[in-house]
């Protein structure tokens, strides 16, 4: 057996607390053909040059050697133009701008209403777990809210989703038997939110869900199966890449403890605090779902037409011919481009409600705990080495402020 190519090493999970010194080793090839006849591309500029090219695509049905049937089509963030812009058009009028420009700054008093209780709940003890007691409910709360999921059924979807989160993209053991969890976890997660739609239908609400199945203008309505997969890809990405971003800023915060005592002073550091933990310690590591479309050409490199294409997106926000010292955590960067939330025609949907979301709760956290500290340095990781993250973070603390004793 061939020695395993730095590609195959970072998805071991033995690399998961540190990828990043094997993600220098891959930039030394920008872009390195594997073994199984995919292109890997490492660095930041031929990254974002592939996220706006049009002959890569997202819908993996492309392939020369394209993936079985799956028991359901893809969602939006799958397929491409013209079918993709519908339903992300027809999605996008029930949560952000020009139709609902104000949805995800409305929220801002009950996200801090929400992370205020979450730290309270803590504040009767000196150890927590950020993962559990915060950056997890935290999320799940309010994409719950948004879209109208019951918050009392976070234990049906929980397992689901984390099913097929842990089970996308490369991965230790059988293939094969991953792709058939996913697939079973998608579409009985569809399946339950196809129900839910139904009531909504029926009795509709002022959530995403109501909005997305009653909803006709000039492009016509989301077909039942299309609110399926569309449901379901924004109950997963609304709080799974959340939970991971919030725990990584945490995580580098108290790596950082001079940088929590400035959140405390200067209340703004949050916001580009928050930009450079997406480029430092991003909670979505890899796009490995593109496809060329024709024979592409990066530098010395043909990626021949039909090929599978990973874009390695955190190691492209820590390429040094990007910027200067990449490897520092530096909130005053005066120019921080990152590829945290993608780029191009699927750049995150969700990307300003998750920049707020991080902006409270680590702002929240660093105002009230005192003198927090980490139990254990790295801690223990989720499977994932897609969307990367602490499994647990337990923290010690000798108290926890009121919320108004700032």
């Amino acid at each position: 057996m061939p020695p395993a190519s730095i590609y195959e090493q970072i998805h071991r999970f033995a690399n998961r607390a540190d990828p990043y010194t094997l993600y220098r080793e891959l930039r030394e090839t920008p872009v390195a053909r594997q073994e199984d006849g995919s292109y890997v591309v490492s660095t930041y500029a031929e990254i974002v040059a592939l996220l706006h090219d049009p002959r890569v695509s997202s819908d993996r049905r492309k392939l020369s050697q394209p993936p079985a049937d799956e028991k359901l089509p893809p969602s939006f963030i799958a397929i491409d133009p013209p079918e993709h812009d519908r339903i992300r058009r027809l999605t996008m009028r029930h949560f952000g701008p020009p139709h609902a420009p104000r949805t995800v700054e409305n929220l801002r008093g009950e996200l801090l209403t929400l992370v205020t209780d979450l730290i309270d709940g803590i504040s009767d003890r000196t150890r927590a777990d950020i993962v559990e007691d915060v950056a997890y409910p935290f999320p799940v709360s309010v994409i719950c809210r948004l879209l109208g999921v019951p918050r009392k059924d976070e234990p049906k979807f929980h397992g689901w989703a984390q099913e097929i989160v842990e089970t996308i993209g490369p991965g230790e053991g059988d293939e094969a038997e991953r792709n058939q969890r996913r697939q079973a976890a998608r579409m009985a997660l569809a399946q339950y939110l196809g129900e839910l739609g139904r009531e909504r239908r029926a009795n509709p609400g002022d959530d995403i869900l109501s909005g997305l199945v009653t909803y006709e203008g000039p492009e016509g309505k989301l077909t039942e199966v299309e609110v399926m997969t569309t449901a379901t890809l924004l109950l997963i990405a609304g709080h799974e890449t959340t939970v991971n971003l919030i725990t990584n800023g945490m995580l580098t915060l108290l790596r950082n403890p001079e940088l929590l005592d400035r959140l405390r002073n200067e209340p703004d550091l949050v916001i580009h605090t928050v930009e450079e933990l997406l480029r430092f310690e991003p909670p979505v590591h890899f796009l490995p779902q593109r496809v060329a479309l024709d024979d592409i050409v990066i530098g010395d490199v043909t990626i021949p037409r039909g090929s599978s294409i990973v874009l390695a997106l955190a190691s492209g926000s820590r390429d040094p011919r990007h910027l200067c010292d990449p490897d520092r955590f530096d909130p005053d960067r005066p120019y921080i481009q990152h590829l945290g939330f993608g780029g191009g025609i699927h750049a995150c949907f969700g990307a300003p409600l998750a920049r707020l979301e991080a902006q409270v709760a680590l702002r929240e956290l660093a105002n009230r705990l005192v003198n927090p500290r980490l139990v254990a340095d790295p801690p223990p990781y989720r499977p994932s080495s897609i969307l990367r993250g602490p499994e647990h973070l337990v923290i010690e603390y000798d108290r926890v402020l009121p919320a108004a004793d700032r």
